[in-house]
């Protein structure tokens, strides 16, 4: 042990490792570790929030291959359907016209016999009485033209006047009244409510 007093002194003026932690120190180096700690938490955040986009991503990535597929579908869906409604329609129109052909087909072949008795008739002799066999033919057309709804227009005496159904072709003197249906010239004829063509006739008129 040295007999110096300065010695004593600075030896006892040295301070201890306990005595020489500044308090400010400590509370910052504590405040830096809880900082850190946080920054952590924080990137855990980041990355868990970051984790739950990337998935909602791929759902929502999922659901839209979805809805395109269902959308190919739906148009492939929609392709078939016009083609078939445009096979419908191509067969329904060959149909039809099959069916007006037919229809054409058997009021002509109905005609040609019509115009074999008529040929039938003026192969007679000059002075045979073809009258009989004229009206015969007649009836069997007029047979025909009802069967095919046709109605002949041919107005009575003192009818009056239709102009959708009569067409006028003189005015004459006459005992009927004024206005009024004198003769027929030429039938008319009607079909399912159509005027084909309009009855010639002659009307009365005082000035005549």
């Amino acid at each position: 042990m040295s007999d110096d007093p300065a010695a004593v002194d600075e030896s006892a003026a040295e301070p201890t490792d306990s005595e020489d932690a500044d308090p400010e120190v400590a509370e910052t180096a504590g405040s830096g570790m809880f900082e850190e700690e946080e920054e952590e938490e924080e990137i855990t955040d980041d990355e868990r929030s970051v984790d739950e986009l990337e998935g909602r991503i791929e759902e929502l990535e999922a659901e839209l291959d979805e809805k395109d597929a269902e959308i190919d579908e739906l148009t492939e869906k929609l392709s078939r359907s016009r083609a078939d409604f445009q096979n419908y329609k191509k067969r329904m129109k060959d149909k039809q016209e099959e069916m007006q052909a037919r229809a054409t087909e058997d009021l002509v072949s109905r005609f040609t016999k019509i115009r074999g008795n008529l040929v039938r008739a003026l192969d007679q002799d000059a002075e045979a009485d073809i009258r009989p066999g004229i009206q015969s033919t007649l009836d069997e057309f007029d047979a025909i033209l009802e069967e095919e709804n046709v109605e002949i227009i041919s107005p009575e005496p003192g009818d009056e006047v239709d102009p959708q159904r009569h067409e006028v072709m003189m005015r004459v003197d006459g005992d009927q009244p004024d206005g009024t249906v004198v003769d027929v010239y030429q039938d008319g004829y009607e079909m399912a409510g159509k005027v084909l063509q309009a009855a010639q006739v002659t009307v009365s008129s005082d000035d005549a």
